[in-house]
């Protein structure tokens, strides 16, 4: 599947799935187009805050607020199915609260190669 494809599944048919596995593509297919949607956000925010309409930052800031909203919920569920891909528990994902190191532990894991049989979590993606 294409990336776009892969990022409109995760947001709508995987919005709040939790349970089964994600492969390394749709996890970083997912994050990177949500790293860029973020990234061009922030552009056109920050042009318009140049032009000096207050009306317009505020609402490219509410837009990006609701972008963070709207995607919250699938960014946890992909890390959840990322971490059981690994045959690990979804609650891995808390990982990323221990200061410092948690976050590259994160990537780390979700960079890693998950199990190539069945585990607990349901069969590999093909």
């Amino acid at each position: 599947m294409d990336i776009i494809g892969n990022y409109k599944e995760v947001l709508t048919k995987k919005y709040a799935q939790f349970n089964g596995r994600a492969g390394r593509a749709e996890f970083w297919q997912f994050v990177l187009v949500n790293i860029a949607i973020t990234f061009v956000l922030y552009i056109l925010m920050f042009i318009v805050a140049l032009t000096g309409v207050k009306a317009l930052s505020m609402v490219f800031s509410l837009l990006m607020g609701a972008f963070g909203l709207a995607t919250i919920i699938p960014s946890i569920a992909v890390g959840v199915r990322r971490m059981h891909d690994l045959g690990k528990d979804g609650v891995w994902i808390c990982v990323n609260f221990i200061p410092f190191i948690g976050g590259i532990w994160y990537i780390v894991l979700c960079a890693t190669e998950g199990e190539r049989t069945a585990n607990r979590f349901g069969e590999p993606q093909i």
